[in-house]
């Protein structure tokens, strides 16, 4: 057509689509009747709430309902339609549309319903985008149902969080706090009668429109897109568009018949609904998003062959086993078919920054362990899309526990720096790789739109080499996971001329293609940092505490459990342990331990860190009673791997005398500690002005500077507060000078207290009695918003790098900022300890609760320092406008450390906790280890109760290095095993095993599992 003006077509055809199509697939509709009844508190089950006391009251569209948190069941009832002639019958589809009142806001994040029939069985959910509930009845019979509805806030700002106000502090996240006012108007419930040749058109014309806007300008696909999509709108009549379906279809199929270029890049879509265990909402509201959500996927499977659905999380399986049996046997069902697919192997999607090395291998060995249990076969794709970056230990975890693959998204959300390639070999701390993938279209909750298969192609960064990528697709956080118009949409696009392919798959099959199309990928070495969300390392403290707390307890009580196990004939309490580590991981989801959740959901991780903490206390003091046995001689004991206090290593001994400290006044009022290793000098004001080596005579403290300064910083970044600390937050500092110190009452300790704003500090200050470390004990009573509190310590060593403990090792940075990529990480993670130093000397911070730390290289008077600092406490005011007010307490230690060996020993000081008992005997260690470069970081018995003992080893200090391991057992036999307890292949750790000694072989920071068959262990269950 001469003189087209393509713009004035397009606008056409866009309106034309949703103003006269889109409402033309109902072809009938009729309301239906509804009554409501509102729970009283927490939710209720199917039988309580349709009871015969519960008063259900009529409601018609525009009845305001559900005070936020709250659940309110309806009854709706209605007549399907009356039979349609034979030759009507095939083209319409009867189902209902059952509107709670929802807004145009992303799903999950508002109202959301789940729907059964009048025997009380699940059918599926209703989220703002997919409210269609398909029934089965006969033309013009009648029929009930009732959906729970739950009144969720929407604590996004209305607009998945780009609004004005979407940070902004907000009563819903607690129900202590929320107004008690409805949130909800109800929308219409409808029967209606839906024209799928209409509905057919619709998807066509809004794949072709979508790919259309997609192309080049000017390009004759474009052209003759936008031709054919003129034709078929000009076929119908706006009045009757139904009418002229059939004929519009015609005219574009044409179109969609044209195949894509032999050389188009291939996307591998499948099916999944990312759902953060807690987020925005309790846990308790998680079950309930998981049960619409995949009530939702079961139903859509029933229909659809061709969905595949991916999930990770055990926890989730593991809640509907327990409160919705019957979605979980049809998701066994569909496990065994293939269809449902379980992945990640993990008890949640954790974080992987914080948690122990330790508590990772739990992740995998629980939810492993659930999978074959109730499925009968693991996964081999690590699937973490949303935790905030990746430890340069996780490929050798990953590997040990039977991953072959790693998938995750967030590294898209970089600030600075943007990831090299999309698939790639990750090459960890010890050298284990492991075949990476990021998908290019930047969402793990895609919906098959062109748009968003039009930006995989363009983002794709390893064209040429490798030729497709992965795409997860569905609405989640129970927006419903995917849905039919998915389904079509990837259908329509499987094959087209323009388009990349499209082929429906499971990642299982993604990924060995992909690793036999991509065959000679390249190589990211060491952490995926992400350049974001630093503030989590330092929100929710007191979460933070108790997971750093309970990590500890349950290592030991496993140890300790089996001392008294193997030695003394006590059961060893399997079931309980597994239910204290299960809730321990749950907490480490990556929304809970970073500390990014609503109040609601810290309030109860700390009640459930504190209730796990009393039980582990329990256990532990069960078994060391049953070791020490009766008498009134009293003992140390220490389940560290590192001497504490002069006890060893995981053993029971008479308290160890400590060295004398010495307190006395220097000049200027000064106090002076000596405990025969170190000197400290305490100023009045409570900071430190020097700490001398006395073996080599060298003060720790730069000349003039002052440790242990308080530091207060402006914190409001730009977005996400409680997730993110902003480089800004430098633009301002308060040190805070004033404070007073004077003497403990022991003649041993210094006390300071300082006041600020709202807020006051109580230190206590003393010596180690046996090494050359000084002890500070903060407490907070922390009132301030908006602040972040920093304890500063310059440090006179001139350090090129930090190196700070991660999982089963340590990973160093530079101090400097020569490029973008060292800059971006001005706010990083450290487990136990951080080192800096030179060749022959060093100084090791460590703490028993800090995650976030800074360190940056100082010149002061022309002299090059190192300050490193601990981020004790931030307040963000969202998404809980209160978080971390209240009273904190942290251990920070400073230690004299040469090498990574005196950091890692400094690290367990800081973080054993020495057990003062009452009994007729010690006890010599279990396990020991004649090397200290090979850590046994964990003793306990075999998960599979067959009462082997499992130990599990790491090098430590980044060195090839052998030791010879002795266990304190007779052995029948050693296997040396995978982290899920099963036999290692390609092992070779275990040199020679004479008796009760095993000579091993680590290579740096290699992790190797040990199995022993005993020969004479006690009945134990």
């Amino acid at each position: 057509m001469a003189h087209r003006d393509n713009d004035k077509l397009e606008s056409r055809i866009d309106r034309f689509l949703h103003e006269r199509l889109a409402p033309a697939i109902t072809a009938t509709s009729a309301p239906l009747q509804a009554a409501a009844w509102t729970a009283p508190g927490e939710p209720v089950d199917f039988a309580t709430a349709t009871g015969s006391g519960n008063t259900f009251a009529p409601v018609l569209p525009g009845t305001a309902w559900g005070p936020a948190w709250a659940t309110t069941w309806f009854r709706v009832c209605g007549h399907a339609p009356a039979r349609r002639p034979p030759a009507e019958a095939g083209r319409y589809r009867f189902e209902l549309s059952l509107d709670l009142g929802f807004n145009g806001a992303k799903p999950g994040f508002q109202c959301e319903g789940l729907v059964r029939d009048e025997h009380g069985h699940v059918i599926k959910g209703l989220e703002p985008r997919n409210h269609q509930v398909p029934l089965q009845c006969e033309p013009g019979s009648a029929f009930t149902v009732w959906v729970e509805g739950a009144a969720n806030p929407d604590l996004t700002g209305g607009n998945d969080f780009g609004s004005p106000n979407a940070f902004a502090p907000t009563p819903f996240g607690d129900p202590l706090t929320v107004p008690a006012v409805p949130l909800y108007r109800l929308g219409d419930f409808l029967a209606v009668e839906v024209d799928t040749e209409v509905e057919s058109l619709f998807l066509e014309a809004t794949v072709l429109f979508g790919l259309l806007r997609e192309l080049p300008p000017g390009t004759p696909r474009r052209q003759l897109l936008l031709g054919g999509l003129q034709d078929a709108i000009n076929a119908m009549d706006p009045g009757n568009v139904a009418a002229g379906a059939v004929e519009a279809r015609k005219i574009l199929a044409p179109l969609l018949a044209a195949p894509a270029e032999h050389s188009a890049h291939r996307i591998f879509a499948t099916g999944h609904a990312h759902i953060d265990s807690a987020w925005l909402w309790p846990t308790r509201e998680t079950v309930r998003k998981c049960a619409r959500t995949f009530s939702n996927v079961l139903d859509l499977m029933d229909r659809d062959p061709e969905l595949t659905f991916t999930c990770s999380s055990a926890q989730q399986f593991a809640w509907m086993k327990q409160y919705h049996p019957g979605i979980f046997a049809r998701i066994a069902e569909r496990v065994a078919e293939g269809r449902f697919v379980p992945v990640g192997n993990m008890w949640v999607e954790s974080d992987v920054n914080m948690p122990s090395g330790e508590s990772l291998v739990r992740q995998f060995q629980q939810g492993a362990r659930f999978f074959d249990t109730e499925f009968g076969a693991i996964s081999d794709v690590g699937w973490l899309p949303d935790s905030f970056g990746y430890s340069a230990a996780l490929p050798q975890l990953l590997r040990k526990s039977g991953l072959r693959w790693f998938f995750t998204q967030k590294m898209c959300w970089n600030e600075t720096n943007s990831m090299p390639h999309h698939s790639f070999l990750w090459e960890g701390l010890d050298g284990s790789r492991i075949f990476t993938h990021f998908p290019p279209t930047n969402t793990y909750s895609g919906d098959m739109r062109p748009t968003e298969l039009a930006r995989s192609v363009r983002n794709f960064k390893d064209h040429g080499d490798a030729s497709m990528s992965l795409m997860p697709f569905g609405y989640g956080d129970g927006g419903g996971g995917p849905t039919r118009e998915m389904m079509q949409l990837g259908r329509l696009q499987e094959n087209l001329e323009g388009s990349p392919r499209v082929r429906f798959s499971s990642a299982h099959d993604f990924f060995a293609e992909a690793e036999q199309d991509y065959r000679n990928p390249p190589i990211w070495s060491g952490e995926m940092y992400l350049e974001f969300h630093r503030g989590i390392y330092t929100s929710q403290a007191r979460t933070k505490s108790g997971n750093r707390r309970n990590e500890r307890l349950l290592v030991e009580a496993e140890y300790w459990a089996a001392v008294a196990c193997i030695r003394h004939g006590l059961a060893f309490p399997y079931e309980r342990f597994d239910r204290l580590w299960q809730q321990v991981l749950l907490l480490q989801f990556h929304d809970i331990l970073p500390g990014s959740a609503i109040a609601w959901v810290h309030r109860e991780a700390e009640a459930t860190h504190a209730a796990v903490s009393e039980e582990l206390d329990q256990v532990i003091t069960q078994s060391l009673a049953a070791i020490a046995g009766e008498g009134r001689e009293e003992f140390v004991f220490n389940a560290s791997p590192a001497t504490a206090d002069g006890v060893p290593s995981r053993s029971g001994a008479p308290a160890a005398v400590r060295k004398q400290q010495l307190l006395a006044r220097g000049p200027e009022g000064n106090f002076i500690l000596r405990n025969g290793l170190v000197e400290l000098t305490v100023t009045p004001e409570g900071h430190i002005s020097s700490l001398i080596d006395l073996g080599t005579g060298r003060d720790v403290i730069p000349r003039g500077r002052l440790a242990n300064m308080l530091q207060l910083h402006r914190d409001t970044p730009n977005q996400w507060d409680a997730w993110d600390i902003d480089l800004s937050y430098r633009d301002t500092v308060v040190e805070v000078f004033d404070g007073s110190a004077e003497p403990g009452s022991d003649g041993k300790e210094i006390l300071v207290r300082r006041e600020f704003g709202n807020s006051t500090v109580q230190q206590r200050i003393g010596l180690s009695g046996t090494e050359p470390a000084v002890r500070i004990q903060t407490s907070v009573d922390w009132h301030e918003k908006q602040k972040l509190l920093k304890l500063a310590f310059p440090l006179d060593v001139h350090a090129g790098f930090s190196s700070s403990e991660t999982q089963f090792g340590h990973v160093q940075r530079p101090v400097h900022n020569n490029t973008s990529w060292e800059h971006a990480k001005y706010e990083f993670c450290a487990h136990r300890w951080l080192h800096v130093g030179e060749p022959d000397f060093g100084v090791a911070v460590a703490s028993d609760a800090v995650y976030g730390y800074d360190v940056e290289r100082d010149i002061h008077d022309g002299r090059v320092s190192t300050t490193v600092r601990q981020s004790l406490l931030r307040a963000p005011t969202f998404p809980d406008p209160e978080a971390d007010q209240g009273h904190h307490d942290f251990l920070t230690t400073i230690t004299v450390a040469p090498g990574i060996g005196d950091a890692i020993r400094a690290g367990y000081a800081a973080n054993t906790h020495r057990r003062p008992v009452r009994g007729s005997r010690g006890a010599s260690a279990l396990v020991s280890v004649d090397n200290p470069a090979i850590v046994a970081e964990t003793v306990t018995l075999a998960s599979d109760r067959s009462g082997d003992l499992v130990v599990r080893l790491y090098e430590s200090q980044g060195r090839r290095a052998k030791a010879a391991l002795a266990v304190s057992a007779d052995i029948a036999g050693v296997t040396e095993v995978d982290l899920l307890d099963r036999p290692a292949s390609g092992g070779g750790v275990v040199l020679s095993a004479e008796g009760s000694v095993i000579r091993v072989e680590l290579r740096p920071f290699e992790v190797a599992s040990l199995r022993f068959k005993l020969t004479s262990t006690e009945e134990s269950q």
